[in-house]
């Protein structure tokens, strides 16, 4: 299944690359966090509607570069652009649907949700605080599991990534020394550890290396049959990464008097919601020929609405018909009468 993700993600979206029947194609470009989704919205899409699209999977910080310089339809980031980034480059920005970031191991012996972390523990391995598994507050954590006298080889991405955003924005939270240290962007420098282009690097490596520890989004967690680890969440409750913990955590994003639609939703309360969420979003361009904009339009409502069935089976939380509503709202604001997606 890693060999398969893997070879997807280098072809970008191969099956559109074939000339459509309508003969129409949409490019884009961003984060790798939506990857496995995207794939399946576009394939089903141009069955339905014979519109390719290709998708460059290439990180956050690609595809905000690419949109900025004007060489793909739309773009991808998991990291909200601020209001003066988005008004600089003539943007249009909203949210596509709510990921989950898991925190992943490869450890002998060791099967997906025996191994529990917090916040704060996390943000010590990746400080290079805690180098060993046997280390005390990892003992303390687990202790009915025996933890090997061994290295932690620390994974991140080496590519502008808006999962990279979301994590460090989550350990900044929860560790102040991280938020003083290191901070939160789509790249920082790594106190320790080597690096993975993509999720699907990051899992790639995670899953060679024993002894490894990295963090992916949760579709690639369950493709890839990868060894997750609980996580104490903020209100103190562990917690194994699920569709409902997902929700429960999506369950906090309130748009209303938001600008641009930014909003983080990590460290989010309640019992059930889990640790590292984060919504997922699309950028357009305002200067772009409408009727590239409503095909773009077409295809993203198309995911918005009848793409949710996907979002579900891939552990993606797909947004409420309320925030669709306010989705599609905000097109017709930022483009005009002229905006057209049904």
């Amino acid at each position: 299944m890693l060999r398969r993700l893997t070879a997807a993600l280098a072809a970008t979206v191969a099956f559109a690359s074939v000339p459509a029947v309508a003969g129409t194609t949409l490019n884009g470009a961003g984060g790798t966090a939506i990857y496995p989704v995207l794939q399946v919205w576009a394939q089903n899409y141009n069955v339905k509607t014979g519109t390719a699209v290709n998708y460059q999977a290439i990180g956050s910080g690609g595809g905000i570069k690419q949109i900025e310089a004007k060489t793909v339809d739309f773009a991808n980031s998991d990291k909200p652009l601020m209001h003066e980034d988005i008004v600089k480059n003539d943007l249009v920005q909203f949210p596509q649907v709510v990921i989950s970031i898991v925190p992943v191991v490869n450890l002998k012996g060791i099967k997906a949700g025996e191994l529990t972390i917090d916040g704060p523990t996390l943000a010590d391995i990746y400080l290079g605080k805690i180098t060993k598994w046997n280390d005390p507050a990892l003992e303390k954590l687990n202790p009915h599991v025996k933890l090997p006298d061994e290295a932690i080889l620390v994974v991140h991405r080496s590519d502008g990534s808006g999962t990279t955003f979301n994590f460090t924005n989550y350990l900044g939270k929860v560790s102040p020394e991280w938020k003083q240290k290191v901070g939160s962007d789509t790249s920082v420098q790594w106190p320790v550890g080597i690096g993975g282009k993509g999720n699907a690097g990051v899992a790639a490596s995670v899953q060679q290396a024993d002894g490894s520890i990295g963090y992916v989004e949760y579709a690639y967690v369950a493709q890839n049959h990868m060894v997750y680890m609980d996580m104490i969440n903020h209100d103190g409750k562990r917690l194994a990464p699920s569709m409902e913990a997902f929700q429960q955590a999506a369950g906090h994003a309130d748009f209303k008097g938001t600008q641009d639609f930014y909003l983080i939703l990590t460290d989010q309360p309640g019992a059930k919601s889990w640790p590292i969420t984060a919504a997922t979003y699309m950028l357009m361009r305002k200067d772009y020929a409408m009727d590239k904009n409503n095909q773009v339009l077409k295809f993203l409502d198309y995911a918005l609405h009848d793409g949710q069935a996907a979002s579900r089976k891939l552990d993606y939380v797909p947004f409420p018909e309320n925030i669709v509503k306010q989705i599609e709202a905000s097109w017709t604001a930022s483009f005009g009468k002229e905006a057209a997606w049904k």
